[in-house]
């Protein structure tokens, strides 16, 4: 009887198959900014960050504020060392109070991956993958997911959905804002 021979294409996608990451976990989510009948309306800056069960931070997710403008003189140093410049929203951040008191002071901005312009009017959705750099070596356990507003000439919203990390199973777990934030959606998934 003779025994099959394997190409060395076969053998190299079988061992890369072999090779290949189980599933990782998943953290998708959805942060809703509302349309708002106002008569001077400002983009919010919004903070998304996790915590654990004592309050203590994990880390920040997502920062978005004013981005200084191209051309932009640094005028002075801001919070957590960065230049405000003119034009730059930076000495507003600490206007996210809770965010700020809980760990964003020590932040230093702009943050690869974290920072961003604020954005408009709309749905906006962050995908995060278990062994990414926000979510590296995050032990099993309780968190909360922390999502904050604040407006110029407007009003401040933060909302928080408890969680357990990595999920058991896909699951959908969501908060529902009532002034500066719209509905979000956090989806669990393994």
């Amino acid at each position: 009887m003779r025994t099959p021979s394997l190409s060395p294409m076969t053998l190299a996608l079988g061992g890369a198959l072999l090779s290949a990451p189980a599933i990782a976990a998943r953290l998708d989510l959805s942060v809703q900014i509302p349309q708002l009948e106002v008569a001077e309306y400002h983009r919010p800056y919004v903070a998304v960050w996790l915590e654990r069960d004592d309050r203590s931070p994990v880390g920040t997710l997502a920062l978005w504020y004013q981005q200084p403008k191209k051309g932009d003189k640094p005028a002075g140093e801001g919070p957590a060392g960065m230049a405000a410049g003119a034009e730059g929203g930076g000495k507003w951040l600490p206007d996210l109070r809770q965010w700020w008191r809980r760990g964003g002071r020590e932040l230093s901005l702009p943050a690869d991956g974290v920072s961003g312009a604020t954005r408009p009017v709309g749905e906006h959705a962050l995908s995060l993958v278990e062994g990414g750099a926000a979510l590296k070596a995050l032990p099993a356990g309780n968190y909360k997911l922390l999502v904050e507003a604040a407006r110029e000439e407007g009003g401040r919203e933060l909302l928080e959905i408890p969680f357990q990390w990595p999920a058991a199973a896909g699951q959908t777990l969501k908060a529902q804002g009532k002034s500066e934030l719209g509905a979000v959606r956090l989806a669990l998934s393994r």
